[in-house]
């Protein structure tokens, strides 16, 4: 008497993982010959070298098959959003979302050159000695919070395409900084900075971060 055979496997049982790519991008370099902290203030737009770099970054993205480009209401947000969305290979779904913006602390800063902030806007002392203990200011894990939730939005949101969002240095480097479970910290959050043009490509598995690269700002030629 032979063994029993052992149950077939349906020819249709596949496992199903929805794989994302979501690209975190900071704006391009802004017009600011008064190089003042220009926080949420209008009247930002990018510099000439600055919309070069947004193309840049457009066509590095060209095949990448982007299909949804979030980005922050400030003006220099949308402008890279829309300058990156004119490069790629099928123009993406254009979006706003608020959590995008720039961080609200820097409403109190807003206006003064960056020389001149120690001695015009003290509190500042106290944001970079603990933030999240003046009003207004937001600690590590909400600030970086709101980038990652709308990550995962758009991720859950499309399954497979990936995506991009346009943001700011500071609610960048705070989600870089969740991302890698580093220590909440003034230190931290200087020693790994997104840079102008700079992206960091983040990779979900059924959504769990499983990898997270920085790409730095194109180089321009001269010309």
């Amino acid at each position: 008497m032979t063994g029993a055979s052992p149950p077939s496997t349906p020819a249709n049982l596949f496992l199903v993982v929805a794989l994302n790519r979501i690209y975190l991008i900071r704006h391009a370099e802004v017009e600011n010959p008064r190089h003042v902290l220009y926080g949420h203030l209008p009247g930002f737009p990018l510099s000439a070298r600055g919309r070069r770099q947004a193309a840049e970054v457009g066509r590095r993205l060209r095949q990448a098959g982007i299909v949804t480009i979030v980005h922050s209401p400030l003006e220099r947000a949308q402008e890279t959003a829309r300058i990156i969305n004119a490069e790629l290979a099928e123009p993406a779904r254009l979006e706003v979302d608020p959590k995008l913006r720039e961080a609200e602390f820097s409403r109190y800063l807003q206006g003064v050159p960056y020389w001149l902030i120690p001695v015009r806007r003290p509190l500042w002392l106290v944001h970079r000695a603990r933030r999240g203990l003046l009003p207004g200011d937001e600690p590590f894990d909400v600030l970086g919070g709101r980038v990652l939730e709308v990550m995962r939005r758009i991720a859950g949101q499309q399954p497979g395409p990936p995506a991009a969002l346009v943001s700011h240095a500071d609610p960048l480097g705070a989600a870089w900084m969740l991302l890698e479970d580093r220590p909440r910290s003034e230190r931290e959050m200087m020693r790994k900075v997104v840079d102008r043009a700079a992206m960091l490509e983040v990779d979900l598995t059924d959504g769990e971060v499983t990898a997270v690269a920085y790409v730095p700002p194109p180089v321009l030629s001269d010309a």
